[in-house]
């Protein structure tokens, strides 16, 4: 029988302690759901242990089969540059298989709304209420593409509007930071107003999101240890662990 290969989650890291408390509560969750996988954590900067230090530990162990699963929402340049380079020094003996990001994903729209819902919001409350969606922010075209394409999706489930906002300012895309975008929907005629950071943990950017909901009606909490992110975390890793199988079965 070929063992189920190792769930490496790979989390960016911050100095903010809250960050690296919400990857371990998520993480928890995940192995919970399926405690017949091994599910390590590993960082890429600030916290412990490093990634390449799981991946080095791993392999010590005797362990042959990695899945790495980057903690993104995004593929923008941790997915494309951070990570790769950090497997790609991973000890040779080590047959490792990079996992596609979070997003997108139907299921980290429902953990959005999820969490607008626990911050107060009820489903009749939806053709009132305008969302701003408010990312951290970035420069990959791909990724700015694909935040634009989540709030257009979520307009079409009911909302008065979704408008994707950025909390680092400017960004090719001309997104708005979100206490500009929270000013728009306000001027748009949506009688409620209300903020849902697609960020997965705590920390600087997440932040300055707050902030920039002051004049907002509604705060929803961060993405966090939602049940769905969790979901979304295992699809990753079946989908990433059949090529894994099929090398080893050839």
């Amino acid at each position: 029988m070929i063992d189920k290969p190792v769930l490496l989650v790979i989390a960016h890291g911050s100095r903010d302690p809250r960050h690296a408390a919400t990857v371990h509560a998520l993480v928890r969750r995940v192995r919970a759901q399926r405690p017949d996988v091994r599910v390590e954590t590993g960082f890429l900067e600030f916290n412990v242990p490093s990634a390449q230090g799981v991946l080095e530990s791993l392999a010590v162990q005797g362990v042959r089969d990695v899945v790495a699963l980057p903690l993104l929402l995004t593929r923008a340049f941790h997915a494309k540059a951070d990570i790769p380079a950090v497997l790609a020094d991973a000890p040779p003996q080590l047959r490792i298989h990079q996992a596609e990001v979070l997003g997108p994903s139907p299921l980290l729209v429902g953990a959005l709304e999820r969490r607008l819902y626990e911050a107060g919001l009820t489903p009749a409350d939806k053709s009132s209420t305008g969302v701003v969606l408010a990312s951290a922010g970035s420069t990959d075209p791909e990724a700015i593409a694909v935040i634009a394409a989540i709030a257009r999706e979520w307009r079409h489930t009911g909302w008065c509007a979704v408008r994707p906002a950025f909390a680092s300012a400017g960004s090719p895309a001309g997104f708005p930071r979100t206490e500009d975008a929270v000013r728009e929907l306000r001027a748009s005629g949506c009688s409620r107003v209300a903020v849902a950071p697609y960020v997965l943990a705590p920390g600087f950017l997440p932040d300055r999101i707050a902030r920039g909901a002051a004049q907002a009606d509604v705060l929803a909490g961060v993405l966090g240890s939602a049940p769905e992110v969790a979901r979304v975390v295992l699809e990753r890793y079946e989908a990433a662990r059949v090529p894994l199988l099929a090398a080893v079965s050839a």
